[in-house]
This record gives structure tokens, sequence and C-alpha cells, in this order.
């Protein structure tokens, strides 16, 4: 009898949390706005990575999918960036000053 290793070169079958991803929605609440996106370190902080959808109430929405841990973000309203008033929580960041806290698991 032969075994197979169903998992890649250098992994084991442990469960591991940082593997899971999760679909997170974000919302924004900014009804006026004509272009909103959500940046953060899962996109490099790139506003064309992950742009909203306007819904019928004039909210904000799009559902990024993320690994487990904390990440970092900012929405972007016509061009500004803008905290989350519903975040988790708020960091610093380097290059960006305060940005919103969100806890995955």
């Amino acid at each position: 009898m032969s075994y197979s290793n169903p998992y890649p070169t250098g992994q084991s079958g442990r469960y591991s949390a940082k593997n899971i991803s999760v679909a997170v929605n974000f919302l924004c609440l900014v009804s006026a706005a004509k272009q909103v996106s959500v940046v953060g370190d899962f996109n490099d902080w790139q506003p064309h990575s992950h742009p909203m959808k306007k819904g019928p109430d004039g909210s904000w929405r799009a559902q990024v999918t993320l690994c487990h841990g904390h990440h970092h973000y900012l929405f972007v309203v016509d061009g500004v960036a803008t905290l989350d008033p519903r975040a988790n929580g708020y960091a610093k960041h380097a290059q960006f000053g305060k940005v919103c806290m969100l806890a995955v698991s």
C-alpha cells in the first residue's frame, strides 16, 4: 500500500486558522458620494482593487475575502481617504496616519 500526501511539499495536514478565508462585507454610509472604494493591507492600498457598489438606499457595499487576522483599511470617498465610524478599532499606519482596524476570525 502506498500513501500520497494530499498537501503540498513541506505542509502537514494540521489545521491553521491563517489558511482560512472569510467573506467580509464592507458598508459605507455616504449617500452623496459619486465613487467609493475600500483600500487596505489586503489590496496594497489600491483604490481600483475593490470599488464599492451603490445600493438603492444610497449606501455603498463591497465584499472582500480576507484571511484570519487583523487588517487595516480605509474608505476612499470621491478621492478622499475616510475612516469608517463602524470599525472594530483604529491603529496608526506609517504612510496613512490613523486607519481602521478589522479583526477576522
